[in-house]
């Protein structure tokens, strides 16, 4: 078995670790999205 030539072969991007060390910012920005649609639903049908 030959070794990998590059470093960047022998480690593929996760796209879950990708998607982790995003979440701490997207999280609490679409939560509060989704708060301001579903009062402004709620108060448009009051």
């Amino acid at each position: 078995m030959s070794a990998p030539k590059s470093n960047q072969e022998a480690h593929e991007v996760d796209p879950v670790e990708a998607v982790v060390s995003v979440m701490p910012i997207v999280l609490p920005l679409v939560g509060g999205v989704m708060m301001l649609l579903l009062a402004f639903i709620a108060v448009s049908m009051a």
